[in-house]
């Protein structure tokens, strides 16, 4: 199968948002081939919003119960935000309970060379490299042959993990990986070679899955697993101008999370893509994702794209009547609490629901009396 191709184009995005299928979806999401929206990447990166692509699904006038998954869906995303809202940097460490049977804080060499010797595993981790795109349920199997049967450490597969993807958002890739690996969960996840063959339609047998559930959970590492590496992940930034300020103006400042074209778009300011250096030094993305991130800045009337941190744009500002305060504009988002001025608010799906609930099922119940 080949994967979708993401386009940079905002109508050509709006064109996937409204092709959305939730019944479809609802039937066949957890198959490779199913009826996927492929809308992450754009939402990851603040292009469309959670509530946008939850009001598209209400405004096709289906009954309640056939959107109810796709929106649930949704609410998981959002639900991760919350969580990331509340505790921060916490979401670095293990969000519930130490994660169980760990053996080691390294990378699976084989998982990451995309030779585990189970086809699909291996030949979506490739295609992982060429376009920065997994499948949910493969995150799922990834996961859970690294954390539960390789017995690693869920905080540096992870890392790698966020690296590769378009849609990587630091909330959803932990509180994911903690979840299949029991430190978000009350149990660990596992998956066998018969459910792999059964959603990516492959037929392969003997392989170190090709077990029954309990005997995956019980056996020894196999020895193809046993090998690890440390990850060296690093980001390769453009070089950059730094940019033409008007200081009459105040200045907006886009990132790597805030993509959106229709944010203030009617505003007369300075319109900033700010890479900042220090950012991904501590969270490393590939070039692919650096390049998707400039390819969807170009939907933005004049943006100009700086690579280097917020401070050298307020310093533009010293010496001039405008305050910081009132001259630096952004939407509020966890990973960038350190922006001054003022921040707009995150368009959540769910505004009436807030804080980090124990459960996503708790915090879903919640959600559905808003619907």
């Amino acid at each position: 199968m080949s994967e979708p191709k993401f386009e940079t184009d905002y109508k050509l995005i709006l064109q996937k948002v409204a092709e959305i299928n939730p019944v479809e979806y609802a039937k066949t999401r957890n198959f490779i081939n199913g009826a996927v929206s492929y809308l992450s990447p754009y939402i990851s990166r603040g292009v469309i919003s959670l509530k946008q692509v939850k009001q598209e699904a209400l405004d096709k006038g289906l009954e309640p119960y056939q959107t109810e998954k796709f929106l649930q869906e949704l609410a998981w995303r959002e639900y991760y935000q919350r969580i990331w809202q509340e505790k921060g940097d916490a979401i670095w460490d293990d969000l519930r309970q130490p994660q169980p049977d760990v053996h080691h804080n390294k990378m699976i060499k084989a998982v990451f060379e995309a030779e585990t010797n189970i086809t699909a595993i291996d030949s979506h981790i490739s295609k992982l490299y060429e376009s920065g795109y997994m499948h949910n349920h493969l995150r799922m199997y990834v996961a859970a042959i690294v954390c539960n049967v390789g017995k690693a450490y869920w905080l540096e597969p992870s890392k790698w993990l966020y690296y590769n993807l378009l849609d990587g958002d630091m909330a959803s890739n932990n509180a994911s990986w903690q979840w299949v690996a029991g430190a978000f969960a009350d149990k660990k996840y596992y998956c066998n070679q018969e459910n792999i063959n059964k959603y990516t339609g492959s037929n392969q047998q003997n392989t170190f899955l090709d077990k029954s559930y309990e005997d995956v959970a019980n056996m020894e590492i196999p020895d193809v697993l046993l090998e690890k590496i440390n990850l060296k992940l690093e980001t390769i930034l453009p070089e950059t101008e730094k940019p033409s300020i008007d200081t009459s103006k105040p200045t907006i400042i886009y990132n790597s999370y805030n993509l959106d074209p229709l944010w203030r778009k009617d505003d007369d300011v300075n319109r900033i893509l700010l890479l900042e250096p220090s950012h991904f030094a501590k969270y490393p993305v590939s070039e692919n994702v650096i390049q998707f991130v400039l390819d969807l800045s170009e939907n933005i009337s004049g943006i100009q794209v700086f690579v280097g941190e917020i401070s050298d744009l307020t310093t533009t500002y010293n010496g001039c009547e405008l305050t910081i305060d009132n001259t630096i504009i952004s939407k509020d988002h966890p990973a960038f609490k350190h922006y001054p001025g003022i921040k707009d608010d995150y368009e959540w799906m769910f505004p009436e629901v807030t804080g980090a609930y124990s459960s996503f099922f708790k915090y879903w119940k919640r959600c559905k009396s808003y619907l």
